[in-house]
């Protein structure tokens, strides 16, 4: 071999060798991912914005009407306070002046209870007269304050009305009506103050 043969083939061995070790390039490797990166950061920085500004101009506008709901529903309490107050005023007054009214009606009955006791000696009709008197007094005076009495002597027995201490036999009243009244029973207007107590008749024949 010759020496012009020996460095040619020298000359050709680095060349082979730096062909193998260097690959070739390629230009989309890492280049174009970057690209991407980049272009999806530049295109969703404009995009976020307008969507942070509507979700804090919602938060705000929920916050405002909060805001208005707790101003309304504290404003709701107080008048609701005032009412409550004002109405347990106004009921306490009514029955002040309910039990000053009664009062005043039975004044007049005291006084003619106080001239009977002055007098003991008195003649025992007059004094039954004067008793008779006091107990009419007394009767109206309960008129006036819407208290009347219940219906009792013949009349049919009403469980809401009477009370029955007793069935008696007897034909002097029909069947299952008030044959005797032991205590009168009192309403004001449809409330009952107490039912009367009475005695209720069984008949043992037919009684037209």
């Amino acid at each position: 071999m010759s020496t012009q043969e020996k460095h040619a083939q020298i000359d050709e061995q680095p060349k082979e060798n730096v062909e193998q070790e260097l690959p070739p390039a390629d230009l989309s490797d890492g280049f174009e991912e970057s690209k991407k990166a980049n272009a999806e950061k530049a295109g969703d920085a404009p995009a976020q914005a307008p969507v942070e500004a509507l979700k804090t101009e919602d938060v705000q506008k929920l916050r405002a009407e909060r805001d208005s709901l707790f101003d309304r529903l504290a404003r709701l309490q107080a008048e609701f306070d005032n009412y409550r107050k004002r109405a347990n005023k106004e009921n306490s007054e009514f029955r002040d002046y309910a039990v000053a009214e009664a009062a005043r009606l039975l004044l007049p009955t005291v006084d003619s209870f106080a001239l009977a006791l002055k007098n003991p000696q008195a003649n025992p009709e007059e004094f039954r007269k004067g008793v008779e008197l006091i107990h009419k007094q007394l009767q109206e005076a309960l008129q006036k304050i819407g208290v009347q009495r219940i219906p009792a002597q013949g009349q049919p027995f009403d469980p809401h009305q009477h009370e029955a201490v007793e069935m008696v036999e007897s034909n002097q009243v029909p069947d299952h009506h008030v044959l005797e009244e032991l205590q009168p029973g009192y309403k004001i207007k449809d409330r009952l103050l107490r039912p009367a107590m009475v005695r209720v008749a069984k008949n043992t024949i037919s009684v037209n």
